[in-house]
């Protein structure tokens, strides 16, 4: 039975760390890719092939296709950040309502999107 809330911390502890790891991993990843972009775009000789690691290998593929390819690489990264994220959030909410202790305030606060960034810009310089 799941009725203390001690066992149920204990309970929640169990089934696993709140998700942190899978995204740290994931960041990693989108900062390689970003590094790779930010070498192609340095890269001004887009008729060349280029040397793509892929695990323990290199493969030489066409600069605009290694662009295009890391780019969708980038958005997969960038959903699945933004899922796990989300699932924490949610953890988080289930382990302070297993202790007992009020909903963190400002948790659920989403970052502004570059419209609405834009707009506010405009506002504040009135």
């Amino acid at each position: 039975s799941l009725s203390s809330p001690v066992r149920r911390v204990r309970y929640l502890l169990r089934r696993g760390k709140p998700g942190q790891d899978p995204i740290v991993d994931l960041d990693t990843k989108r900062n390689q890719n970003r590094e790779g972009l930010r070498a192609l775009q340095k890269d001004l000789s887009l008729s060349e092939d280029v040397m793509v690691c892929f695990g323990n290998m290199f493969i030489k593929m066409p600069h605009p296709e290694t662009k295009e390819m890391i780019e969708k690489d980038q958005d997969h990264l960038d959903k699945e950040i933004e899922k796990l994220r989300k699932q924490l959030k949610v953890k988080v909410n289930r382990l302070f309502e297993a202790q007992g202790k009020p909903e963190l305030k400002g948790f659920n606060l989403n970052p502004l999107n570059q419209d609405e960034l834009k707009a506010l810009k405009v506002i504040l310089k009135g």
